[in-house]
């Protein structure tokens, strides 16, 4: 799993241009939103589409989104959860 989180980590940065931030720079449970990255609506967009695009699963909801989309912690275990591959 901590493979799944580092390309995780990886997308995020390549796909929101986040060019001052490294994968190390992310810790795992820390929140992607508020006071975590400081990501915002449309990267919770960009986010679904990286879930969507990469790893085969679909965010139903707002409010699954608001759960799935809390950490890194959070995405890899959704994707291990609704993704056979990866589990």
């Amino acid at each position: 799993m901590e493979d799944l989180k580092n390309k995780l980590k990886e997308q995020i940065i390549q796909e929101l241009n986040l060019e001052d931030i490294r994968p190390e720079d992310i810790e795992n449970s820390d929140p992607l939103f508020g006071n975590g990255l400081q990501l915002d609506s449309i990267d919770a967009l960009e986010l679904v589409v990286i879930l969507e695009n990469n790893y085969d699963v679909r965010i139903p909801d707002e409010t699954v989104g608001k759960e799935v989309l809390y950490s890194i912690d959070t995405m890899a275990a959704y994707i291990v959860k609704n993704n056979p591959a990866y589990k």
